[in-house]
């Protein structure tokens, strides 16, 4: 399967645009439809050059609250040798256009397209874009929820191409996901995967679940049920997701549906605000 990933340029629209788009935020779920990605709503962030972020995720009190999503653009020498200024973060990258070069611990990787790293927490990394043309990749961040008697994971750096959809059964290689990390490696608080609908595949079932999501559509389009509303998706839209949101979807085609996914896993439930689990 060939796979292509939408990246937002950026941009700023003229002023006979209509202002009705399909921008929602809920109690339930949010959508932040592609149009919304602009030059006006970019960050900077500390100790990067040439840099810019969407910021599509954060951490919010009685919403979403266990990560953070960016979609960064790093321009022709741009990057950082401080990335990350939280020792306790770790973090997923995915590039969706160009190529980046990502330094962890001293060894040197090329990552290109579909490229798709994990970083644990603490772990010393750095990041540059040593191509000729801007690259763009999705940063997931998440505070390590570390267990005593587990050890913390390790770092790697693989292609999404080198692994083999995990197809759902009973559903004709029509709903599957790429696993980056194996489901039962409880070292690991958090799964980025990426879900892949064929034209005619479907959530037969509202799933209502504890996970909170982040959903990050990379090509194609869908109907997607989010709590009572149907929406429709495109390449480009993002769904953010609180615990317990239902959710299920329809992929109509021509094309595959494909989302990057964000959900937490493997944890307790924590029973004090700020305290033991």
């Amino acid at each position: 399967m060939s796979n292509t990933y939408y990246a937002p340029q950026g941009g700023h629209p003229d002023q006979t645009q209509l202002l009705t788009d399909r921008a929602v935020f809920t109690e339930a779920y949010a959508v932040l439809p592609k149009g919304t990605m602009r030059d006006i709503v970019t960050s900077f962030l500390p100790f990067w050059d040439h840099a810019r972020f969407w910021v599509i995720a954060r951490p919010m009190t009685g919403f979403a609250e266990t990560f953070s999503h960016y979609i960064a653009e790093v321009s022709s020498g741009g990057g950082s040798t401080r990335p990350e200024l939280d020792p306790e973060a770790e973090a997923v990258i995915f590039v969706v256009e160009g190529g980046i070069q990502l330094t962890i611990e001293g060894i040197t990787h090329d990552m290109e397209e579909g490229g798709y790293a994990y970083l644990p927490a603490g772990c010393d990394w750095s990041l540059k874009n040593t191509g000729e043309v801007a690259a763009r990749f999705h940063w997931i961040r998440k505070a390590y929820d570390a267990v005593d008697g587990l050890p913390a994971p390790e770092a790697f750096v693989i292609n999404e191409r080198d692994i083999e959809p995990t197809w759902m059964p009973g559903t004709n290689e029509h709903w599957g996901t790429t696993r980056f990390v194996e489901q039962d490696d409880l070292r690991h608080d958090m799964h980025v995967t990426i879900v892949t609908f064929k034209p005619g595949g479907v959530i037969p079932f509202l799933e209502t679940h504890v996970m909170e999501h982040g959903l990050y559509v990379l090509e194609g389009k869908a109907a997607y049920r989010l709590n009572q509303d149907w929406v429709e998706v495109e390449a480009g839209d993002y769904m953010w997701l609180r615990a317990f949101c239902p959710q299920a979807c329809y992929a109509g085609g021509p094309g595959p549906f494909r989302y990057l996914l964000y959900k937490d896993v493997n944890r307790h439930m924590p029973l004090r605000v700020g305290g033991n689990r």
